[in-house]
Order: structure tokens, then C-alpha cells, then sequence
């Protein structure tokens, strides 16, 4: 019967877990549906910057500015992986760090010197006890990222870009595909890819006429550092939604297996509390014939 007891009790505790459980799939799906509109909020400015880029770009040469200019050799490589500072999402933040540790093998291999600037306190703490060495890490920043905290990570790899201590960096993130498919993309932040402003031949952006005051690399120099920012921003917002999509199946995972442990525990007490209920007739009856014979 103490075993019973034992079963009944762990019934109980699974049923507060499951309770945690569905009360943060329900937060994590509020907060999906919020960071889903920041995106798709965002995402005309970002189109229309880089149509005004691509229209900047023909006015310009190539090696126009500091950002576009391609460092030869490439020596210093910065990778910026964006994990979470919480966890219970799955494989959120493994996949990201798996991807930033296979493009690491990869620079390494090609005899350059790498580092990490890292995003997410789940990111940090694993790169950290794993030994690599990393220039910055960001564990303040919220789920609901800003303008300013993507600009603190632009400026510091623009600064050094320009400076010529950083050849080459990359910005490592899961891409916000739906509430169920989120995937680790790598996207090469600097130097910018020409493509990126000017388009690929299938698919080219809208051309427009335009007049430059006071000229058109003026006005690149300003845009410039301000689509890094965009694309810092838009990395930060779609690892956001990303994380809560994840916490979100994890969760209703967890709240799925909880219903079953349940299930079958009750089932077990169930079992061994009618077998003690019978028993304890058979011992009544028996007690009782044995009367009647005495």
C-alpha cells in the first residue's frame, strides 16, 4: 500500500508540472502572435532600404565605402551567435551553437583567427566553458529587441571593420519560417555582399529616379551603417520569435507526455487498489466462514 501512496503522490506532482507547463505554452503563444507582427511590421522598411540602396549603388563604384570593400587577406573572422537567455525551447539554442562551432572548423581551417561575440546567455555560458575565445557577450538584452540594443552589436563590428581589426563576420540565427518550422540560418554581415544591395539577376529591385544632395556617396555613407543596423535588428527579432515558437512546442510536448505519465500512473493505482480491495474481502469472507465452521 505504500507503494500506492508513493504513485498517488507522484501523480499529484505531475499534475502541478503539467499545469507549468501549459501555463507557459500559453505565454509563449501569446508572446509568438506579438513578435510575428514586430517582422512582418518591419519587413517594408527593410525592403525599401534596400531598394534605396540598389538605386544609391549605381550612382556609386564598388569600393565606394569602407563597408563594401572586400579585405584581402581575410585573417580576423567575428561570428555572432544569437541564442536565448532562457531555456525549455528544445533545441533552440543547440542548433545555433552547433551551426557557429561547424562554421568556427570551417575558418579555422583556412588558417584564420577567429572569434565570438555572443549574443544570449545560454550562448555565452556554453562558449565559455567550451574555451572560445570571444570578444563581447550580450546577456541584457529582452526578447523583445530594440533598435539601440541591435546598434550596440552593428557598431562594434562596424568600428572594427573600419579599423581593420575584423576582415569578415557573421551573424548566426534561427530564421522564423512558421509557428512550427524555424531554421539556423548564417548570413554574412560584413563585408556586404554586392548582391545584397544591387540584387540578383533574378531578382532585381524596383528601379527609381533620384537626385542626390550633396551626392550619391554622401548619402551612401549614411545608409550604409543604418542597413546594418536593419539587418542586426531583423536577426534579433526573428531569433525572438523563433525562441518562442520553439518554447511553445516544447511546452505542449512536455504538457503532452505530462497527460500521459497521468494516464498511466492512475491506471497502475487503479490496479493496485482494487487488487487490495479484493484481497481484503477475501480475508473478510474467510475470517467469516471460519467463524461459522468454529
Amino acid at each position: 500500500m505504500s507503494k500506492a501512496r508513493a504513485v498517488l503522490s507522484r501523480i499529484k506532482s505531475v499534475e502541478k508540472t503539467r499545469q507549468i507547463t501549459r501555463t507557459m505554452e500559453m505565454v509563449a503563444a501569446a508572446k509568438i502572435r506579438k513578435a510575428q507582427a514586430r517582422i512582418e511590421s518591419a519587413r517594408p522598411y527593410a525592403v525599401k532600404m534596400v531598394e534605396v540602396l540598389s538605386n544609391v549603388a549605381k550612382h556609386v563604384g564598388p569600393d565606394s565605402h569602407p563597408l563594401l570593400k572586400v579585405h584581402d587577406p581575410i585573417q580576423n573572422v567575428v561570428i555572432v551567435p544569437i541564442t536565448s537567455n532562457r531555456g525549455l525551447c528544445g533545441a533552440f539554442n543547440m542548433n545555433i551553437l552547433r551551426q557557429s562551432e561547424a562554421l568556427y572548423r570551417k575558418e579555422v581551417a583556412e588558417g584564420r583567427d577567429v572569434k565570438f561575440l555572443a549574443v544570449g546567455r545560454k550562448g555565452v555560458g556554453y562558449l565559455k566553458f567550451s574555451g572560445y575565445e570571444m570578444i563581447a557577450a550580450h546577456t541584457e538584452f529582452s526578447d523583445n529587441p530594440t533598435f539601440v540594443e541591435a546598434k550596440i552589436v552593428a557598431d562594434r563590428l562596424v568600428e572594427m571593420y573600419q579599423e581593420g581589426t575584423l576582415d569578415k563576420a557573421y551573424l548566426v540565427f534561427n530564421h522564423f519560417k512558421s509557428v512550427m518550422e524555424q531554421k539556423p540560418m548564417v548570413h554574412q554581415l560584413l563585408p556586404i555582399a554586392q548582391e545584397e544591395i544591387t540584387g540578383t539577376e533574378d531578382k532585381k529591385v524596383q528601379e527609381a529616379g533620384y537626385e542626390f544632395e550633396p551626392d550619391a556617396v554622401t548619402v551612401l555613407y549614411d545608409l550604409l551603417p543604418r542597413y546594418i543596423d536593419t539587418v542586426v535588428l531583423r536577426a534579433l527579432m526573428e531569433s525572438a520569435a523563433s525562441e518562442h515558437a520553439a518554447r511553445r512546442t516544447a511546452m505542449k510536448n512536455a504538457t503532452d507526455s505530462a497527460g500521459e505519465m497521468i494516464e498511466s500512473l492512475t491506471r497502475w493505482y487503479n490496479r493496485a487498489r482494487q487488487a487490495q480491495i479484493t484481497q481484503e474481502i477475501a480475508e473478510i469472507v474467510g475470517g467469516a466462514n471460519a467463524l461459522q465452521e468454529a
